[in-house]
């Protein structure tokens, strides 16, 4: 038996999300700039990793169970009975314990795998898979254009780790009325994502309550790791991919792109956004 201990914290410091590196001017000046870190990040289960990410070393604890659960490995979090955030000398080990019957789903899943897959399809099975869509979202909330631009200024004004670095992307969780948004920054944007997937799942958080809003583009990964997150509204800075707006369209989510304050594009169910 290994425990029951799942948030165990970070034994990594977030403050080693970035740092201070020499650097010459363009007038051969020399001084330092604050640049991002990343590391191999391994995502192991039962004592077998499944994957390797490139990944901020911070709020790993949220990556280990938003990943999780967006790549489908466990349902709830409940099924995770142990995290340990264990860092090394050639990366960071994220070591993850099962519930018993969680554990032997997995290990027939992996005895399936028909070989690597690239960032953001990690694990899966077949071409098919690949473009999966899951049960249709239940959207709980209706946005207004003025409420889709105070999350994009709400995402711009909680990214500390961008401003220092300019190098990370960020993925936050807008609540209609609610004066505090819940971000997660990394240097991937799957992994920003999952880490805010984490983050709500410990919080106890439903993504029906809420809008995802993103500094990426919308590809079709990051609709269906909000489709998993049950949130029915995702915003992005940037466009979308056909594939991503075919899935939006499919899982009942609401789709806008290209968000400059009011000005936004709306890709499908529009109904999610009101006309005032």
């Amino acid at each position: 038996m290994h425990g029951s201990q799942l948030g165990t914290r970070d034994r990594v410091n977030t403050s080693d999300a970035s740092i201070r590196m020499p650097r010459l001017t363009s007038n051969r000046v020399s001084d330092e700039r604050a640049v991002a870190e990343e590391c191999p990040v391994a995502l192991v289960y039962d004592g077998t990793t499944m994957a390797v990410l490139m990944a901020s070393p911070a709020d790993l604890a949220d990556l280990a169970t938003g990943f999780s659960l967006t790549e489908g490995i466990v349902r709830d979090i409940s099924e995770i009975e142990e995290l340990n955030v264990i860092a090394g000398p050639d990366g960071i080990e994220l070591r993850m314990w099962l519930r018993a019957d969680s554990g032997r789903l997995l290990k027939e899943r992996r005895r399936r795998l028909v070989g690597p897959t690239g960032c953001g399809l990690c694990g899966i099975e077949s071409l098919r898979e690949a473009k999966r869509i899951g049960a249709p979202v239940a959207r709980e909330i209706f946005l207004t254009p003025g409420q889709i631009g105070l999350a994009v200024e709400a995402l711009a004004a909680s990214q500390v780790l961008n401003r220092e670095t300019r190098a990370t992307h960020a993925a936050g969780f807008f609540v209609p009325g609610c004066a505090n948004m819940m971000v997660r920054e990394d240097v991937g944007r799957h992994n920003a994502l999952d880490k805010l997937a984490g983050a709500l799942a410990a919080a106890n958080v439903s993504g029906r309550t809420g809008a995802v809003a993103l500094t990426s583009r919308i590809s079709v990964e990051m609709v269906q790791k909000a489709a998993v997150m049950g949130a029915g509204i995702v915003i992005a800075i940037s466009a979308p991919t056909a594939l991503a707006i075919r899935t939006a369209e499919a899982s009942g989510i609401t789709l806008v792109g290209i968000a400059r304050g009011r000005e936004f594009e709306i890709f499908s169910h529009p109904s999610g956004i009101a006309l005032y």
